[in-house]
């Protein structure tokens, strides 16, 4: 998979990607992450991105052009999935995470300012929000955007089935997990995990998975439902 990423803030993006999971899979090849000023696309003497907008307000707002340049800059963009990270966009979950694992190119651009010249949405392919709340740029969802993909690509994890059991990915948030000490502060480990019987630890997990959604998120509880009866 190969993934670039428009920025005004490389040094945001940067860091994020040289620990953890995200340098083994930079690191061994799974994936290959390009960071990209959009900046250096301007064609205005001062280099300049933003403007004020036609007919007044508050703010400024990213300028076409450089946005435009920069995206025609990136090899075989046109059959890359092109991203727009923006808070009118449909809310991310992990299904979409899935879905956008499964593509061989992507490419995302971080907003930034009032928001963007209306023009820049015709060169995207879709439109991406974390959530109902505003940050200062598209940096941070795109991190976030780019973490819950690469983690799911085969081979990432050292142990795939780690991303298959994680919260949502069943319309269920994860089950309670323990390790040492079997007792701390008198708060024990469950019985059922230390007895051995690797069917009825899955039962018991799948229980407290399905209980915990109902009382956490009712709303997943309700998908689940709903997936259950197809």
């Amino acid at each position: 998979m190969r993934i670039d990423i428009l920025t005004l803030f490389p040094d945001m993006i940067k860091p994020a990607l040289s620990h953890s999971m995200m340098w083994r899979a930079t690191h061994y090849g799974f994936v290959n992450i390009h960071v990209h000023d959009f900046r250096a696309f301007s064609e205005s003497k001062h280099k300049s991105v933003d403007d004020s907008p036609y007919g007044g307000g508050a703010g400024m707002v990213l300028r076409v052009e450089p946005v435009v340049n920069a995206l025609r800059s990136i090899e075989n963009h046109e059959h890359a999935l092109k991203i727009l990270m923006t808070p009118q966009g449909i809310t991310y979950n992990q299904t979409r995470a899935e879905t956008l694992s499964k593509n061989e190119h992507i490419i995302i651009l971080c907003g930034h300012y009032e928001g963007y010249d209306e023009r820049i949405r015709d060169y995207f392919d879709v439109e991406i929000s974390i959530g109902d709340y505003v940050l200062t740029g598209g940096e941070i969802a795109a991190l976030a955007v780019v973490d819950s993909i690469v983690r799911l690509i085969p081979g990432v994890l050292s142990n795939d089935a780690s991303a298959q059991e994680d919260s949502f990915s069943n319309a269920l948030l994860e089950y309670p997990q323990y390790t040492r000490p079997r007792v701390y502060e008198g708060k024990s480990v469950p019985d059922i995990l230390l007895s051995g019987h690797h069917e009825e630890i899955a039962k018991w997990r799948f229980e407290e998975a399905v209980r915990r959604t109902k009382i956490r998120r009712p709303d997943l509880y309700q998908q689940y439902q709903e997936n259950k009866k197809k």
